[in-house]
């Protein structure tokens, strides 16, 4: 036989057994690949993550109410109209409010907390600061901080998108009252009082105007 024959069907041997071989190893794949055969017992789920995230309890509101009470559905209803609303930065802005009100109308300047306070609180105030005055007494209150606050209560019209929140605070602070004479004839320099307020907030959302008013106050 012909030298070059020879030497083509003994390449052509060894590439069928090099094909053979390598098909025992891999196997084969031919067309689409069948799906994979499932494991016995359940598997987990991959978008169990995602449903936890989007149909999970609101923690800026499950945090600071008790969830599934009407006061977290009203607030849930608020962030439905306005879901930029954020009970954490409300209590955060309630707290502040309260050391300046309160600090305010102890030290009768009213002036600089009227755009805080609904019409008929700040008539209330000022006419408190005006009998002070008239009688000559004069109040020195110092504020050291807030021993306890919470939110109480919350109410949602939803035909005027007004939105009302309470919240209960236990102020310290120090406080005297001096008479004309300069005089004390209440409290002492240097003794630390707790006051217990609920005050109530009041705001229409889904407005441009970003504040809220003191409406009520009540222990």
């Amino acid at each position: 036989m012909n030298s070059p024959i020879l030497q083509l069907l003994v390449l052509a041997g060894i590439a069928v057994f090099l094909i053979l071989r390598l098909r025992s190893v891999l196997g084969t794949r031919e067309g689409f690949e069948k799906p994979a055969v499932p494991k016995e017992g359940p598997q987990p789920d991959r978008r169990r993550g995602f449903e936890v995230i989007e149909g999970g309890p609101d923690h800026d509101i499950t945090d600071n109410v008790e969830a599934g009470s009407e006061t977290a559905k009203t607030l849930a209803a608020m962030k439905r109209v306005e879901p930029a609303f954020s009970v954490a930065e409300f209590l955060q802005g309630a707290r502040y409010a309260y050391e300046m009100i309160l600090m305010g109308f102890e030290r009768g300047d009213m002036d600089s907390i009227k755009p805080f306070l609904a019409d008929d609180v700040y008539e209330t105030f000022a006419e408190v600061v005006a009998i002070r005055n008239e009688q000559g007494l004069k109040i020195e209150a110092e504020f050291i901080g807030i021993r306890e606050m919470a939110l109480s209560n919350a109410t949602f019209d939803k035909d005027s998108n007004l939105a009302e929140i309470s919240v209960k605070f236990t102020g310290e602070l120090t406080s005297v009252v001096r008479n004309s004479a300069g005089e004390i004839v209440e409290g002492k320099p240097n003794e630390v009082k707790r006051q217990k307020d609920i005050w109530t907030f009041a705001r229409v959302l889904g407005t441009d105007d970003p504040n809220w008013q003191l409406v009520a106050t009540g222990e």
